[in-house]
């Protein structure tokens, strides 16, 4: 996807080594004048330094460059860790001219390993030289770990006469699971934007995108996405509860459901991009946590690999889920395909057709229990030989 040029915000990458030569491995993004900010940060109780020293930061409320480096994670590395992502973002800070609070670090890659910090900040000055606003394209690719193809979305609105864009990056292949996944992203807006509806924007999209998707069930200790913006676009600010936040909410939302979607396309050793459908439900939260079932199921997901139409996997992980199901009421399809009516099978013809909808490399999967309103969505991928592959040489 061509990235348009976003008012007020440049962009740089750079080789720092830091995993092996070869390849651009850390990334700036720098706004011309402190935007502001809210964050999304991993539920995992071990957070890696570069979190610990960016949520309080983005906490309050602005932010003007973030340093991005992959190959090292900084995580489950000690007081050194939080020594290299302050002197990392100190560093960005001196070559910029900007208050050291302005500056969000973040990191991706293996855990436990010292980030070697003169190799990163060795990197800042041909960062800081090289920052042009049409190079978005290259933080995506420089952020990039086990990712075989670097992800980016973007949108444009028009706000009291101005036209504005909304512009993501994201990283994410393997351990991707919700609150978050094994994902960095970063959304910029030259649009001005109340403060307040920076977070709650942020907080719903996010619900709907990157805490709605699986590959492998595993959360990081790394995860964040940050929004930014710095109101470079000239647009009267935009409030909460009026056409322009929707409009904003749902562009916001649509970069990041682009880009989820691309994480779970780009699974490690995925070859399946699967939606499952749960309504039905006696509530929205009862519709997620039993879509979640489906989509986290490792037999569903190898019998997706498989090809195999086996609907018993996907009514027993309902089942399990702890919400409340009727068996005599649950529907099945896959796309258009019923396999399960009232909790029975609908024949082998319905089965060879379900089967021929697993070839595509895109399908959707509909259950529908019946008993109210409640509805959500969640994006899946299979489980493949190669994902183990993949896994059991990381470090290698």
């Amino acid at each position: 996807m061509t990235v348009p040029v976003i008012q007020g915000f440049t962009f740089s990458a750079a080789e720092a080594s830091i995993k092996g030569p070869g390849r651009n491995d850390c990334a700036l993004i720098v706004s011309e004048t402190p935007a502001r900010c809210a964050g999304v940060f991993t539920r995992n109780k071990v957070i890696a330094a570069p979190l610990v020293v960016t949520k309080p930061r983005i906490a309050e409320g602005l932010c003007q460059a973030v340093l991005i480096n992959s190959g090292n994670a900084n995580a489950c590395t000690g007081e050194a860790g939080l020594e290299v992502a302050r002197t990392s973002g100190a560093e960005v800070a001196k070559a910029l001219s900007v208050d050291e609070k302005l500056v969000a670090v973040s990191s991706t890659g293996v855990i436990g390993v010292p980030l070697p910090v003169e190799r990163l900040t060795a990197a800042i000055p041909a960062l800081c030289q090289g920052l042009a606003d049409d190079k978005a394209t290259a933080v995506a690719e420089a952020i990039m770990t086990t990712d075989s193809f670097s992800k980016t979305s973007c949108r444009t609105i028009e706000v009291g006469g101005k036209t504005c864009q909304v512009v993501a990056i994201a990283k994410g292949a393997g351990m991707i699971h919700p609150n978050m996944a094994t994902m960095l992203g970063f959304v910029m807006t030259d649009a001005d934007v109340a403060p307040e509806l920076l977070s709650s924007t942020l907080t719903k999209a996010v619900d709907d995108s990157f805490n709605s998707i699986t590959v492998d069930g595993d959360t990081s200790t790394n995860d964040m996405v940050l929004l930014l913006a710095n109101g470079a676009a000239g647009n009267a600010t935009v409030q909460p509860d009026s056409r322009e936040a929707d409009l904003f909410a749902e562009a916001v939302a649509a970069v990041l459901l682009d880009l989820a979607k691309m994480i779970v396309q780009d699974g490690e050793g995925a070859t399946k991009l699967v939606q499952i459908e749960l309504c039905g439900a006696n509530s929205d939260v009862e519709a997620k946590i039993a879509a979640r079932s489906v989509a986290t199921s490792s037999l569903v997901k190898t019998a997706f690999f498989g090809e195999d139409a086996n609907w018993g996997r996907i009514i027993a992980a309902v089942g399990y889920s702890g919400v409340d199901v009727d068996p005599d009421k649950i529907d099945i399809f896959f796309d258009d395909v019923q396999v399960v009516a009232n909790g029975l099978t609908t024949g082998p013809e319905q089965e060879a057709l379900a089967t021929q909808v697993l070839k595509k490399p895109e399908f959707r999967v509909t259950v529908d229990l019946h008993l109210g309103a409640g509805r959500a969505h969640y994006y899946t991928s299979d489980l493949t030989y190669d994902y183990v592959k993949i896994n059991a040489d990381y470090r290698t």
